[in-house]
């Protein structure tokens, strides 16, 4: 596979208080961040190689009209039944094509300039399923060198999904390094950080689809 996974993002209640208990286990959180024209915020925990992202919907009526309106953000929020997860993918180093590594559409938002756009996965229509996107560059904007930096080096991603594959993104997407694709009875986002050298596991629900080891 010539890309691999950047960040990966939990869509969760405004203001992501849950976000704090990652606070309480020691991590250190990043500069948070807004999308206009996406009409969402964020708080963001970086790592070593990747990121945690929490994204919520701060104004609904730009969510569902704006130039994100087709990611369905404001949707996934409301229905319960909703994948609330995303995964941001950039190509390899040595990775030149400008084929794109799932079907889809292109993304131009507001806060990117017209010739740094995304690929969206064909299945953001599928609330049920994870968004899925390709930044056709190396780097995805996000500020380098991050002071707020975690050490950890996130090891594995698993992403436990209720709906199939509808639009045969999911299965190219987790041919990707460090991620994993599955099927399951609930939404769940499963980070393993350092091969879980310390032991260490913290189950985030009911109030957050998390397991974090590390």
């Amino acid at each position: 596979m010539n890309m691999t996974l950047d960040h990966f993002f939990i869509l969760v209640e405004p203001e992501a208080k849950v976000a704090d208990r990652l606070l309480e286990h020691g991590f250190r959180e990043g500069p948070r961040n807004t999308h206009p024209g996406q009409g969402t915020a964020n708080r963001r925990f970086y790592f070593a190689n990747g990121m945690l992202e929490f994204i919520w919907v701060k104004d609904a009526d730009e969510a569902r009209n704006g130039p994100g309106r087709k990611l369905h953000f404001s949707e996934r929020a409301d229905d319960p039944t909703a994948s609330p997860f995303g995964l941001i993918f950039v190509p390899c180093k040595d990775n030149t094509s400008p084929k794109m590594p799932f079907p889809g559409w292109h993304y131009q938002p507001d806060y990117f300039p017209p010739s740094r756009g995304f690929h969206v996965g064909a299945n953001s229509h599928n609330i049920a399923e994870p968004l899925c996107f390709y930044f056709p560059f190396h780097d995805p904007g996000v500020p380098k060198p991050q002071p707020n930096r975690n050490p950890q080096t996130v090891s594995e991603v698993i992403i436990s999904t209720t709906s199939t594959d509808t639009e045969g993104v999911l299965e190219l997407a987790s041919q990707a390094d460090r991620l994993s694709i599955r099927s399951g009875k609930e939404h769940l986002m499963d980070i393993t950080l350092d091969h879980h050298d310390l032991g260490r596991t913290e189950d985030y629900r009911p109030t957050l689809p998390l397991i974090l080891r590390w």
